[in-house]
């Protein structure tokens, strides 16, 4: 007995004594791991017996080598990762302690503004109240006012490169004191909060010229990568139609002069398109920082006269650029600063507030520019895994291709090969036509898709104004309801255009025949903001001559703008149709929505603002304008709507013809969809998906609660409030999925409320809602239960269903662990509907 416990003992020292391993032994076990970290017992077996080295090593040893390997990677990984974070943090810190620094100095230079109007205006005051001081007040304000002004030069030899330098060396001043000094005002934007993974620090311009923008963040890509991508203005400026560089001039300090002609997308059908005749300047600083710097070259500021322009108003740059500055242990800290002079006069005034915005700046350029290199960076990191096989480029790609060629229909230009078409008598839809398409389309396609015997492309556009309708919410509804405004047999006709023998039926068939849309993602952007996505669209047929349109068809489709939370951002949803092969150099001939919002400019000068009082005393009481109005202006947003379709020549008319007629459906269905959502938007100034807070709504949760218990014996949840909407916040914000369906006879079950967790599951909104149907979201098997249990939920009030797989509105399986329904009694006690809730659910 002692014996065996004696050698039980010696068992158990031997087990866990330590081992030292040969390097060769060494070697052996890392191939293994790179193979498999976490072999089983068998492979472990068989590791022993194929490896002689490891021959006097035992089972449970290697086994311990393993666990000790996975764990000293898991440490290594994580000390890593708190590297990486460190680095981040305390570049931020620098960061924003550089921006404390310039807040400091604005401050200052604010504090004595302010002291020295004041001087001026109790001046003015005490020595004359003459009209003509008024005057010389107002103007003295305009001039105090007015800041970033634009210097005064002799004209310059255009073939002197010493006159170009002197140019540039002035740019180079003038930006960095608007990136890192006090030349502009800048007024950091809302929900720009920095941060080691935000994406910067956004500001925008008060009380300047133009209009202007500047953010400064970090990146993990080395300065002259950044360098590189920033200068690839097209790659990644989504308005950038072309940028030619017309001259290269070399300057002594190893930096670059060029000079620059750049013609940018108009956003409408409403205003011409911008260019751009610039001189930009690539040097490096004593610090090592590398700056590309921007401006226009203007008869003031001299230098080489520009490319004519007849189709384009041309824009002025002020001076805008890049410094970039390298971190320790890697990446770099950006500063963008862009600053641009519109030409707002000639534009409609209704569309001033897009010119005259520096929010909208912001988000088409300067948080774009930001954006895209963190996206760059994350994907040169591996950080971004992406599905379906294509490489992050080649998906960036297909997402540039449909905003240009969206952007291409939209302008319509005549050098691309456009030309208007007559109208039948109402200017409201715009018919362009392109006979020429491989022009635009590009020689790599196949143009085996336009008859032998002639044909083209045929653009049905339009824009209109919308009020009080969020531009992220009607593009979200637009994209997961399709069927509300889309026609099944245009979508149809646009499809059969890529065979090589389209139908020759080009007429839509009023209101179609149903069709439901599956949306398959393939990519997004690290901040959300912009998706790319496959969406495939299944027809049902319901008689014979159906049956050859009714198969599934397949869009490309892009969406973007549909954070409520981003200021000034343009929402727009743009598709393309493709065939089941999806070739990376598939044609793509791109239609679809564009959403901007009409923010009205804020920053204008206090004098300018006086002036216009004094004009509306002169006429009267009559054109002062309600104390609401200016609210009401702020919700208004501009819709363009473009469609592009093939066409043979001897049908171009009926193309023509039915494109009108389908454009003004489109016209009618978002005039609708836009009635429906504007008034949920005014009754809290709140999202979509935000609180109801209509009497109605109050009292359904309170039913709904009261209910519960009742028939449960058990609270929903609990209220610590007393407040009248504490039990509907309580309901809205409940993490389960409640929802309530009416209950009617001889009717299918319809949604009539979900709270924020139940419209995330169903993928919808509240306007949305009530076109969902019961039985459209429960699975087979969910039906079944629901039918069996019916009687008793009616009989005891309630019942508890099991765990199942339900579907979203758009189609997207989703599991809970278990959903229980109960009757709904309003005052009286009389059945008002039927709730669910669904317990932990959560998408396939």
């Amino acid at each position: 007995m002692a014996l065996s416990m004696h050698k039980d003992a010696s068992n158990s020292m031997d087990s866990s004594k330590y081992v030292r391993y040969t390097p060769e032994q060494v070697e052996a076990l890392e191939r293994v791991y790179a193979e498999c970290p976490k072999p089983s017992s068998l492979r472990r077996q068989q590791l022993i017996r194929e490896c002689p080295i490891l021959s006097n090593i035992e089972p449970k040893q290697i086994k311990v080598w393993f666990q000790n390997r996975r764990c000293r990677e898991k440490q290594r990984k994580e000390a890593s990762r708190l590297q990486t974070v460190n680095r981040k943090l305390t570049a931020m810190n620098k960061l924003l302690m550089e921006e404390n620094d310039r807040l400091q100095k604005q401050v200052s230079h604010l504090v004595y503004e302010n002291g020295y109007m004041k001087q001026q205006i109790h001046t003015a005051s005490a020595t004359t109240t003459t009209d003509n001081s008024c005057e010389s007040v107002v103007m003295s304000g305009q001039n105090q006012q007015q800041q970033n002004p634009t210097p005064q030069h002799p004209q310059r030899d255009a073939n002197n490169p010493a006159g170009l330098l002197a140019i540039a060396e002035e740019t180079l001043a003038e930006f960095l004191s608007k990136a890192t000094g006090t030349a502009v005002d800048w007024v950091q934007m809302i929900g720009m909060k920095p941060g080691p993974d935000s994406i910067g620090i956004v500001a925008v311009s008060r009380n300047c010229s133009g209009v202007a923008a500047r953010a400064c963040g970090l990146v993990s890509l080395e300065p002259t990568k950044v360098a590189e991508i920033l200068k690839d203005r097209p790659s990644w400026y989504r308005d950038c139609r072309c940028l030619d560089v017309l001259s290269i001039v070399p300057t002594g300090s190893g930096g670059t002069i060029e000079l620059i002609y750049m013609q940018t997308y108009a956003p409408t059908t409403l205003a011409a398109a911008r260019d751009f005749w610039t001189v930009r300047y690539t040097t490096s600083l004593e610090d090592g920082s590398l700056v590309i710097c921007e401006r226009s070259l203007t008869s003031s500021t001299g230098g080489p006269t520009g490319p004519p322009s007849s189709n384009f108003v041309r824009a002025e740059m002020l001076p805008s650029g890049y410094l970039i500055r390298p971190c320790e242990g890697g990446g770099s800290i950006i500063h963008i600063v862009d600053h641009v002079d519109l030409d707002v006069w000639s534009v409609p005034e209704v569309l001033r507030p897009l010119y005259e915005s520096s929010k909208i700046l912001a988000q088409k350029l300067t948080i774009a520019a930001l954006q895209h290199i963190r996206q760059i960076a994350q994907e040169s990191s591996g950080e971004i895994q992406y599905g379906g096989g294509r490489q992050p480029a080649v998906l960036r790609t297909f997402s540039q291709r449909l905003c240009r060629g969206f952007n291409d229909a939209v302008n319509g230009f005549v050098e691309d090969g456009w030309s208007l078409l007559g109208n039948d008598g109402v200017e409201d839809v715009t018919i362009a036509i392109n006979s020429s398409p491989n022009k635009f389309l590009g020689s790599q396609y196949n143009s085996s898709m336009f008859p032998a015997f002639g044909g083209g492309v045929l653009c049905a556009k339009a824009s209109m104004l919308l009020q009080n309708v969020p531009p992220a919410l009607l593009v979200r509804f637009l994209r997961e309801h399709r069927s509300e405004w889309a026609d099944y047999g245009v979508d149809a006709y646009s499809a059969a255009c890529l065979k090589a023998t389209p139908y020759a039926v080009p007429c839509a068939r009023p209101g179609g025949f149903p069709s439901t849309q599956v949306i398959l993602p393939l990519a997004h952007t690290i901040e959300h903001e912009e998706f790319l996505e496959v969406v495939r669209i299944e027809g049902h047929a319901f008689s014979p001559e159906d049956v050859a349109l009714a198969r599934d068809m397949y869009l490309l489709q892009l969406c973007s703008g549909v954070d409520e939370n981003a200021i000034g951002a343009c929402a727009q949803l743009v598709f393309a149709p493709i065939d089941e092969s999806f070739a990376d150099d598939a044609l793509l001939l791109p239609s679809g929505f564009r959403v901007i919002p009409l923010d009205p400019k804020t920053d204008t000068p206090t004098t300018t603002r006086t002036l216009d009082l004094a004009s509306t005393l002169e006429v009267g009481s009559g054109n002062t304008r309600a104390a609401g109005e200016a609210d009401d202006y702020n919700l208004r947003s501009v819709l363009t709507i473009a469609f592009q379709f093939t066409f043979e020549n001897h049908l171009r008319d009926n193309v023509a013809a039915m494109a009108r007629q389908y454009v003004r459906s489109v016209v009618g269905s978002v005039q609708r969809v836009a009635m429906a959502i504007a008034p949920s938007r005014l009754s809290t100034q709140l999202g979509p998906k935000s609180l109801p807070g209509s009497p109605e709504a109050l009292t359904l949760a309170r039913w709904i609660s009261r209910s519960y218990r009742v028939h449960t014996g058990s609270d929903l949840f609990r209220v610590e409030s007393t407040a009248g909407d504490a039990i509907l916040k309580q309901l809205w914000q409940h993490s389960d999925a409640i929802m309530c369906c009416s209950v009617k006879t001889n009717a299918s079950p319809v949604f009539t409320f979900a709270n924020q967790a139940g419209l995330d599951m169903l993928e919808t909104t509240l306007v949305a809602l009530q076109d969902i149907m019961l039985d459209k979201v429960l699975d087979e098997s969910g039906r079944k239960i629901l039918c069996s249990e019916f009687s008793k939920i009616m009989q005891q009030g309630f019942a508890y269903l099991p765990a199942g797989i339900c579907a979203s509105s758009m189609n997207r399986p989703v599991s809970y662990d278990q959903a229980i329904a109960w009757k709904v009694l309003n005052d009286d006690d009389s059945n008002h509907c039927l709730a669910f809730m669904f317990m932990n659910w959560s998408f396939v």
